[in-house]
């Protein structure tokens, strides 16, 4: 068995999310107490109970960090060991430390930071993303580049076949939008997030994380991990490089799992909220064992599917 380990990204979040692992696992519980003492609220609350800050950007990812990370730490606790590493967008945070190159507490800060970097990059109603569903590349490029007439729009994510997300300037997106429709697109539904991330308007949010990243300790990794930037490996030297540009290029993940499938990986597994990941692996390939982690029920088929002890 060759494991590829994933992690997911905004919009994962949801309320209760990681509460049965916190409520039964010590090693999770240590995780959440470790980022409630490096942010000073308890994090638990936000994801547990029903909290609109939730769903800012500030507060999403370091709650999805959190509870990604507590979820690793409870697999490596239950013997899984992964070959390879990789996360979409804020998930490349968890896969670097889960990887041992970027330190848990640090990371936490960071994202939190990260979060209200790319909030303030693009002012609230100016910029929006949407996922266009059932149309090849080559014609939601020419979408957005017939769009441009009316603004900045670009693809942002590469998410899997059949799953492409656009982001730009709010009006640009809307004529891409009915232009996708009028090429073929089975839908494009508008995404619930706060401005139009991993396009070059976020340049401004770029170059403040790229002084934060600077102060950072990055560590030899024990797992390698495939960055989104790329689709390819990331080395520790070109770690920061490759975040400070992550936040305003598209994202690879269709190219990501291409290259696990490339290198021998015949199952991934996605820890923290949400299967979306799970999901677009799915459309990638039929032939590899897909499971994910994210509260009890999962976490027992995982073990079983795995053969490790619950």
């Amino acid at each position: 068995m060759k494991i590829a380990l994933m992690f997911g990204g905004q919009g994962a979040q949801y309320a209760g999310m990681g509460k049965e692992l916190f409520d039964n696992f010590d090693v999770c519980k240590d995780i959440f107490n470790k980022a409630d003492e490096i942010l000073g609220f308890k994090i638990s609350e936000l994801c547990f109970g029903e909290n609109d800050d939730l769903n800012k950007t500030e507060f999403t990812q370091p709650a999805i960090l959190t509870l990604s990370i507590a979820v690793f730490e409870l697999m490596k606790q239950k013997g899984l060991k992964g070959d390879y590493a990789a996360g979409l967008s804020l998930g490349e945070y968890s896969a670097l430390v889960a990887s041992g190159a970027l330190d848990f507490e640090e990371t936490v800060a960071l994202v939190r930071k990260r979060g209200r970097f790319m909030t303030e990059a693009v002012p609230a109603g100016v910029g929006a993303m949407s996922a266009v569903l059932n149309l090849d590349a080559e014609k939601i490029q020419e979408a957005c580049n017939e769009a441009a007439e009316v603004g900045k729009v670009m693809i942002a994510n590469y998410n899997a076949p059949g799953q492409i997300v656009i982001a730009g300037e709010t009006d640009a997106v809307k004529k891409a939008e009915e232009l996708v429709i009028e090429k073929g697109a089975k839908r494009a539904v508008r995404l619930n997030v706060s401005g139009p991330f991993h396009t070059p308007l976020l340049k401004s949010a770029s170059e403040k994380l790229n002084i934060e990243l600077r102060n950072i300790t990055v560590n030899e990794m024990n797992i390698p991990v495939i960055t989104n930037l790329t689709g390819d490996f990331v080395s520790r030297e070109n770690i920061v490089d490759t975040l400070t540009k992550q936040v305003m290029n598209s994202v690879k993940w269709e190219q990501t799992v291409r290259k696990f499938i490339e290198l021998g990986v015949d199952t991934f597994v996605e820890l923290g909220p949400g299967k979306t990941l799970s999901s677009f692996v799915k459309k990638v390939s039929k032939d590899v064992a897909v499971y994910n982690v994210e509260n009890l029920k999962s976490l027992e088929k995982t073990c079983k599917g795995l053969g490790l002890e619950c």
